[in-house]
């Protein structure tokens, strides 16, 4: 007689199999990771950083793919629509994740639920940047160059959603300033516009400006943590210089399509962490500006879903919807 015991555990074993049969198989061809943003941005840096060490360990090499526009939005969907089959990937972002399922009212996608973690890498404050020869060399010039000036109070980010529009956004929200937004396909040309007085600021990842601040071609103002950055700690925060309620981090990770095993999400997922905490690899992250964040599958899923319940509220008292 078959009992319902054993029935179970034969299905189990059955679904267990090819799970089993995913992870000692794969990869046997080279591994996708599409980013949102340009090539040479945050996603790209650091996939470059971990590229040695993953290749090394799963013996495939890595492909990047950028896909730039909308706040990461058009990588996150290219990939939630991809074979689920463990060979594309997302490298995905506080604007993806966190931001983004509030902001966008028509996803054809469920960002939490059809792209669900792998692992976290990284995270890192944002800096407002200045034009270095420009004529704002304070937080409080700044705020008082945009209520005299209010044609010109306007401020550039990597693309609508992502952490340097809502930073931007809440810049305002707290001074009081009214401001407009001019989104950009990616950090580069973000910065580009500023440095070019395209744009009066912009309030992006602080690895994104730093040769430029450091040659003096911008000005860093603040950084947009609640706490000092330990990679900058001469920088004051925006809070500090009289900026209320003012915390955002940027925080990045890699993503699955929602189909992919939960065995490859595993074996991935343990060797970023591993990277992550390899010695020369964490280094080069803070030389970069930048704290190793590691975390596996179902931890990366926990803290995403948190992050879109902390910003949620952000984004509706911004007004900020995007179609």
């Amino acid at each position: 007689m078959i009992t319902r015991r054993a029935l179970a555990g034969a299905a189990g074993a059955v679904f267990a199999a090819p799970n089993a049969r995913a992870q000692q198989g794969w990869p046997d061809k080279p591994v996708r990771y599409v980013i949102g943003g340009a090539a040479g941005g945050v996603s790209d840096i650091f996939l470059r950083m971990m590229e040695n060490r993953l290749r090394e360990r799963l013996g495939q090499p890595m492909v990047i793919d950028p896909r730039p526009g909308a706040g990461g939005m058009v990588g996150a969907e290219v990939t939630a629509r991809a074979a689920a089959d463990g060979y594309t990937f997302y490298v995905n972002h506080i604007a993806s994740h966190g931001i983004g399922p509030t902001l966008y009212r028509r996803l054809s996608f469920d960002p939490l639920r059809d792209l669900p973690g792998v692992a976290r890498i990284a995270a890192m404050p944002n800096v407002l940047i200045v034009k270095g020869d420009g004529p704002v060399k304070t937080v409080a010039e700044l705020i008082a160059f945009c209520r005299a000036n209010p044609a010109r109070a306007n401020f550039s980010s990597a693309g609508s959603g992502t952490s340097s529009h809502l930073s931007g956004l809440l810049f305002g929200m707290r001074t009081g300033v009214e401001v407009t937004h001019v989104p950009y396909r990616g950090t580069a040309p973000s910065m580009a516009a500023v440095l070019n007085g395209e744009a009066l600021f912009a309030i992006d990842n602080a690895p994104a400006s730093r040769q430029q601040v450091l040659s003096g071609m911008l000005r860093a103002l603040g950084v947009s943590t609640a706490r000092r950055a330990s990679t900058m700690p001469e920088l004051a925060t925006l809070q500090e210089q009289g900026v209320p309620e003012f915390d955002v981090a940027s925080w990045y990770g890699i993503v699955a399509p929602s189909g992919v095993p939960q065995a490859i999400r595993e074996r991935l997922g343990a060797e970023i962490v591993a990277a992550l905490e390899d010695p020369a690899i964490a280094q080069r992250i803070r030389d970069y500006g930048a704290e190793p964040w590691p975390l596996g599958p179902a931890a990366y899923d926990a803290f995403m879903r948190e992050e879109v319940a902390k910003w949620a509220p952000v984004v509706r008292a911004s007004g900020a919807q995007i179609d």
